[in-house]
């Protein structure tokens, strides 16, 4: 196949302005005093020579330093990185609509993208007018408009509001109609920032199944940043790593992941952040935590577990004195930190327990098939029944990445379809007589 677009050693430099330290106004007064006192400084050191130094106001900030790599036509490349490594003033640059500072860009094709919610909308006019505007802004012909009209207002599921003006639309309306017009011009290639950000997971579920399409019956190269990464895995065949605007590592979207995983600062392996978290704890009199293991012989990377395995939680801790009342527990949050569920060590005793000092060793088993493959955030807790918590609310919260490992009829993509959990449950069908 061949090249459609070659990045080589591209930089992009900014200036930062920082407020000074002085009031945010100068008044004449100042600047008149200022001069004053230059002179007087002369006066009083006329052979001191050396330069007035002054604190820069501006500050050079490189968004993107040597980025190179190749894209062969029908790749389908995901670029992934923390907030700020410049994954959005990359696609900018390769949309024409940031020049870079060093380096060149070559690209071969007709390029669409969709870069920010209503890039191209015009908020006073409607939803029709609009498909007109963006489009031509897009490089779309009126007849080749005319021509796809009806198909965009279907996919984007807008006919309704088609004559309202898009000042009143929601940001998720706003991206339907705008994926809906870059994904029907007639493209070569397709940049997508965040997409899949806005919207409901019915949107997203289609926008992921229409750029499916495009890259196989028409051959288009996708480039697609996103921090959804199980949206990522199954998409894209290729994925960049950037870090403060360097390439950390270019290879199949999987490695790519799995290495950001490892290597990102949020998702550090979690022992040793969990280990930091215990030695710092506050004392408690009656509660002593040692140590948490997640056990699923996996890989070895212990934030990253697999959906058709069981995954077994393992807390140590040391009862200092008699009490009534004492409960072990964990939380299990989704990315938006809504609590999904609260399991305590004692669900299965009536009468509220009575510990005695000594080590304990509680285990609870969450079953395999029982988690979608999405992001979730692990919380360990202790407290005594009806009066307290042992450890600061929000003291260890684990990052936890789950994957499919299904078969073909367990095949989805993140929580667009299953939600949060994937119960496996019993099902009957006959033939009805």
């Amino acid at each position: 196949m061949s090249l459609v677009i070659t990045v080589e050693n591209l930089g992009k430099k900014y200036l930062l302005s920082h407020q000074s330290q002085r009031q945010p106004y100068v008044a004449l007064r100042d600047v008149i005093a200022e001069k004053t006192s230059a002179i007087g400084s002369r006066l009083l050191h006329p052979f001191d020579f050396s330069p007035v130094i002054r604190h820069p106001s501006h500050e050079e900030f490189w968004a993107l330093k040597d980025v190179s790599f190749d894209i062969k036509q029908g790749e389908k490349i995901g670029i992934i990185g923390r907030n700020g490594a410049g994954k959005s003033t990359l696609l900018k640059i390769l949309s024409r609509i940031t020049e870079p500072t060093t380096g060149r860009v070559g690209i071969k094709g007709r390029v669409a993208s969709l870069l920010e919610v209503g890039t191209g909308f015009h908020p006073e006019l409607t939803g029709r007018e609009n498909i007109f505007l963006n489009g031509a802004i897009l490089g779309m012909t009126k007849v080749e408009i005319k021509r796809k009209f009806d198909e965009i207002v279907d996919f984007a599921e807008m006919e309704k509001f088609l004559d309202t003006p898009v000042k009143r639309y929601s940001s998720g309306m706003y991206v339907r109609l705008a994926f809906a017009v870059s994904a029907h011009l007639e493209a070569e290639i397709l940049l997508l920032d965040e997409v899949l950000a806005v919207g409901d997971n019915q949107f997203q579920e289609k926008c992921l199944g229409k750029m499916e399409n495009l890259n196989k019956q028409g051959g288009k190269t996708v480039l697609f940043v996103s921090h959804n990464l199980p949206a990522i895995r199954q998409f894209c065949s290729r994925a960049l790593l950037l870090n403060a605007g360097e390439i950390s590592i270019d290879t199949d979207a999987p490695a790519a992941i799995d290495y950001y995983l490892e290597h990102s600062k949020q998702k550090q392996n979690y022992e040793s952040d969990v280990d930091n978290i215990i030695m710092n704890l506050p004392p408690d009199s009656a509660f002593k935590l040692r140590k948490i293991c997640l056990n699923q012989n996996n890989r070895g990377v212990k934030h990253i577990v697999e959906n058709g395995k069981p995954l077994e939680i393992v807390i140590h801790y040391d009862v200092l004195e008699k009490t009534t009342g004492l409960r072990v527990f964990i939380e299990l949050y989704d990315n938006q930190e809504n609590l999904l569920f609260r399991s305590f060590h004692d669900e299965d005793n009536d009468a509220v327990p009575i510990i005695r000092p000594g080590a304990y060793i509680s285990k609870v088993i969450i079953p395999d098939n029982w988690l979608a493959p999405t992001t979730y955030y692990l919380r360990i807790q202790s407290g005594i029944f009806n009066e307290r918590r042992c450890l600061p609310e929000s003291a260890l919260c684990i990052p936890l990445t789950v994957e499919h490992t299904g078969g073909y009829n367990r095949a989805y993509l993140g929580d667009t379809i299953r939600g949060k959990f994937a119960f496996l449950l019993d099902w009957s069908t006959e033939k009805a007589q």
